[in-house]
């Protein structure tokens, strides 16, 4: 039974790359991927499969590469070939989806903002992010010169790709219960059918912690405690900055009852915090002491969904007649766009023309401080990570010609 126990984790390894069909869903879609499976991959997989075990029998089990030694002679190099470009594939789909993942994970504000290029003009979802890719290479490289073989990797493959699978059915029952509404015993049913089958492989490769596997779960550590740092600290530093702002309609009742000197044109102050003042304006008051015709408090927010409609993307609301709050959604799938979002505003009888707009950013820079609630070494991990941030104006594509970027300092 034990040897059993440990073949299965092994066994395993026939069915990884299923873990990258998310990928491919969200570049494909549903039906391709179906066409693809039935009539050519599945059988593929199961002809090759059958084929090796019979050679495997026939050769007394004497054999150590079944998939060439069965392809001697002329054919041996066309399957190296063949191998090659199935690997080159097999990596381009797990890439993808580091890319997509990355991206929705930014879009969550559970990682800092990264620069994110778009490399066609029908499909939305092919992106390409520079930093992620390079953070792959990097760690592939250290990968594969400290374990040697590809071997000696199947251990820290098998506790991937079973932890993802597991992990994947404790999300599908969280999207059945919340976001299907489906019956509550359809949904633990279902799920206990496939943790049982999961649970079993996980504990089959989980055994190998010491002999590889311990690589996935310190790389897995790493993401967590980034993400987590993350989330944390922006929880913080929210706090700490609406502690410390005013409130903004009690500041647009003020200016409206006493104006200071109105220049002509629109101001666009983009906050996370609609409720309270952004600092970029403060600052615009203290030193400049005027204040545009028309002043927009801009926020964005993330849906909980891919794509967000049109009809959805824009909630105004007019605060006094100097000042108006908008909020912009976007899907957690699609890259913001704030300039080509405020021209839906046309629709709702708002007058927006980008050449008499100015974008006030603040740009925040961060200290360590003793009393921030968390940990230094997790504080100075925060600062890290925000100094890494991608440029605001850039990630909501805003035009650099409009921008005014006022310096802050916060301590966190």
């Amino acid at each position: 039974p034990e040897v059993a126990f440990v073949t299965v984790g092994a066994v395993f390894l026939a069915v990884t790359g299923a873990e990258a069909l998310y990928a491919d869903l969200g570049h494909f879609g549903r039906k391709p991927i179906v066409l693809a499976w039935l009539a050519v991959v599945f059988p593929c997989l199961l002809l090759n499969y059958v084929g090796q075990g019979a050679f495997v029998l026939a050769n007394g089990g004497v054999v150590g590469h079944p998939f060439f030694e069965m392809n001697e002679g002329w054919m041996l190099i066309p399957m190296v070939v063949l191998a090659t470009a199935a690997t080159v594939i097999a990596s381009q789909a797990v890439i993808s989806g580091a890319f997509s993942l990355t991206r929705q994970a930014v879009q969550l504000n559970m990682l800092p903002r990264f620069v994110i290029l778009h490399t066609s003009e029908k499909q939305s979802g092919q992106i390409y992010l520079p930093r992620v890719n390079l953070l792959l290479a990097l760690v592939v490289m250290l990968l594969v010169v400290g374990f040697g073989e590809s071997s000696k990797l199947a251990s820290a493959y098998g506790i991937s790709v079973t932890g993802n699978m597991l992990v994947t059915n404790i999300l599908l029952y969280v999207v059945m219960t919340r976001i299907w509404k489906s019956p509550l015993g359809v949904a633990i049913a279902l799920m206990a059918v496939f943790v049982f089958i999961d649970t079993g492989f996980f504990a089959a490769n989980i055994v190998k912690v010491f002999e590889g596997g311990w690589a996935s779960l310190a790389i897995a550590a790493v993401i967590v405690m980034t993400m987590w740092t993350w989330i944390r600290g922006s929880r913080y530093l929210f706090d700490k900055t609406r502690r410390n702002e005013i409130p903004l309609d009690f500041l647009a009742g003020n200016l409206l009852k006493k104006k200071p000197q109105l220049v002509s044109g629109t101001a666009v102050f983009l906050t996370s915090d609609p409720v309270s003042a952004p600092t970029a304006l403060m600052h615009s008051l203290k030193h400049y002491k005027v204040l545009h015709e028309q002043n927009v408090i801009l926020s964005v927010v993330t849906a909980q969904q891919p794509v967000v409609p049109d009809r959805e993307r824009i909630k105004m609301e007019t605060i006094n007649e100097l000042f108006m709050r908008v909020t912009l959604t976007f899907g957690y799938m699609e890259q913001p766009n704030i300039p080509r979002a405020l021209a839906i505003c046309r629709k709702q009888g708002w007058k927006f023309d980008i050449m008499t707009t100015s974008f006030f950013l603040s740009r925040r820079s961060l200290k360590a401080s003793p009393n921030s609630g968390m940990p230094v070494w997790q504080d100075k991990l925060f600062i890290g990570l925000a100094r890494t941030a991608a440029d605001a104006t850039e990630y909501f594509q805003i035009p650099t010609g409009r921008v005014v970027e006022i310096g802050t300092q916060v301590a966190v």
